[in-house]
């Protein structure tokens, strides 16, 4: 991950992959500012096509596996998901299990991270329920394609809960690899920006409207910062990884630039689309029979998403 080593000090001010992201210029809320702090060259996520893999959501390095490297083991022997030990709720930004927002996983084939551009990560894949356990599973899609040579861009995003705290976004970058590809993969179209179309009656809007919706593949939010923002909801409207911006929960399985014949231009009365019948060649599982698997096969500096209040 990139700033994986990055301590509190390391920065004039904390910066550490903890830290929020809010009122930023770009070079700083980008990759966290952390583009001078790679992983090691040879540590990737690694993306099993239509299976699952399972990353580490904590407050503190020392809630994660990766204790090692920070400066305490913190971790609660007596819930091992626990996401902030000793910190209650309050710390990730909610008033509850049902209160979570979502967060995804987006990734840009491009192996070169100065190339990457915010328009280049598609997200693939959402878990809604995230952050309220440290080990969170994400379904990859079945039908990613393989990255090039030298390996894909990911990165990790979540906004949280507009009913506890400030207006904050977290972005977490890291390498990736997707592995297993299949005959059936598909190139993934270009990324759009999200719109809010579902049901919010923290908005007084009481049905959703699905037309308006985007469909395919969607770009993450980068949002509440001073440049770069590609959305504008005011401070108690977030952006959030749910069917409030019609993110799935789990894979993303509309991403592909033949997973529609055609899309509609978004409008509160246009058709909603019909995604095209793909028959698979493999069949394929969305869980996996250990889901430490991923997390035991991992490099350590590639796998920690870390969020802090």
């Amino acid at each position: 991950m990139y700033g994986f080593n990055v301590t509190a000090t390391t920065f004039s001010f904390d910066n550490r992959p903890v830290s929020p992201l809010s009122n930023r210029t770009f070079d700083s809320w980008w990759f966290h500012g952390h583009l001078d702090y790679p992983p090691h060259p040879t540590d990737f996520f690694e993306l099993p096509a239509g299976q699952t893999a399972t990353a580490e959501v904590a407050c503190d390095k020392g809630a994660t596996s990766y204790f090692a490297s920070a400066d305490a083991d913190i971790r609660d022997p007596n819930d091992p998901d626990n996401v902030c030990p000793g910190r209650g709720i309050v710390a990730v930004h909610t008033t509850g299990e049902s209160d979570v927002k979502g967060c995804a996983l987006a990734i840009a084939y491009e192996s070169n991270v100065t190339n990457v551009k915010p328009e280049d990560f598609t997200v693939f894949s959402v878990n809604q329920t995230c952050v309220w356990t440290r080990f969170t599973d994400f379904q990859i899609p079945a039908r990613m394609p393989p990255c090039p040579p030298d390996g894909c861009t990911c990165a990790f995003f979540w906004i949280h809960s507009q009913d506890s705290g400030a207006e904050e976004n977290y972005m977490n970058g890291f390498k990736c690899n997707v592995t297993g590809s299949t005959s059936d993969a598909a190139a993934l179209a270009v990324s759009q920006v999200p719109r809010r179309c579902g049901a919010d009656p923290m908005n007084n809007r009481f049905q959703n409207v699905p037309g308006n919706c985007t469909y395919g593949a969607k770009q993450p939010f980068y949002w509440f910062n001073l440049e770069g923002n590609n959305m504008f909801e005011g401070a108690f409207s977030p952006p959030i990884y749910n069917d409030l911006y019609n993110f799935i929960d789990g894979a993303q399985n509309d991403i592909f630039v033949d997973s529609y014949a055609s899309l509609p231009d978004p409008s509160p009365i246009a058709l909603v689309p019909s995604l095209v019948d793909i028959i698979l060649s493999l069949g394929f599982n969305t869980t996996v029979s250990d889901p430490e698997l991923f997390a035991r096969s991992e490099p350590q500096s590639s796998r920690c998403a870390e969020l802090n209040p």
